[in-house]
């Protein structure tokens, strides 16, 4: 008991990470579309549903409890919101309907306008590709988004083989089906906050 007190005291306050809390953090997440996250009562029941908690810095769970203590720098610093596949395992889950796929979403999107550098770099090389593939034709064409991913990772050759495969297969079109409307698609890109 002693010695892990003396041990507590050695290391001194002025070596701890002095985390600053935004309250108007919440504030912000509704305005970019965030459901309300205050029924969450930490029932851990997203977190263990969750299929990719396992690769996560941060649990589901943990996550909402970090928005609600604004602790904003932390949370869009997170890998997790940029690995959150949006499956909804946690929602179907959650006695009280939180919807933390639409909360990961605006995190993200915060952390994209606010420039933070991404915790999970390719992963969100993927989201800009294809955010940039809905704005130029209006929807995704498979072969023109790894075109612009590769482009953006330098990763030519990486899954070449499969890709060539699923080409073959007839599972990758050529050439790529323009939505009528493509103005209205961006339209609703920037009402979403979208860049």
């Amino acid at each position: 008991m002693s010695e892990s007190i003396s041990s507590v005291q050695e290391i001194g306050t002025d070596e701890l990470p002095v985390i600053e809390p935004d309250p108007s953090f919440m504030k912000q997440m509704l305005e970019m579309g965030s459901p309300q996250i205050s029924p969450c009562f930490q029932c851990l029941k997203c977190s263990s549903g969750c299929p990719l908690g396992f690769a996560m810095d941060h649990l589901p769970h943990q996550i909402i409890r970090m928005v609600q203590m604004g602790l904003k720098h932390e949370v869009l610093a997170s890998s997790a919101i940029w690995l959150c596949a949006s499956c909804e395992t946690c929602v179907t889950r959650c006695p009280n309907g939180v919807e933390l796929p639409r909360v990961m979403d605006a995190l993200r999107q915060i952390a994209v306008r606010e420039g933070v550098r991404p915790a999970e770099e390719e992963i969100a090389k993927f989201h800009d590709s294809f955010m940039d593939e809905i704005r130029c034709s209006g929807r995704v064409h498979e072969m023109s988004l790894i075109g612009r991913y590769k482009r953006r990772t330098r990763q030519w050759f990486q899954d070449a083989g499969l890709g060539a495969r699923m080409f073959l297969r007839g599972r990758l079109g050529f050439l790529p089906e323009k939505v009528k409307d493509r103005d209205k698609v961006r339209s609703i890109l920037r009402k979403g906050g979208a860049r």
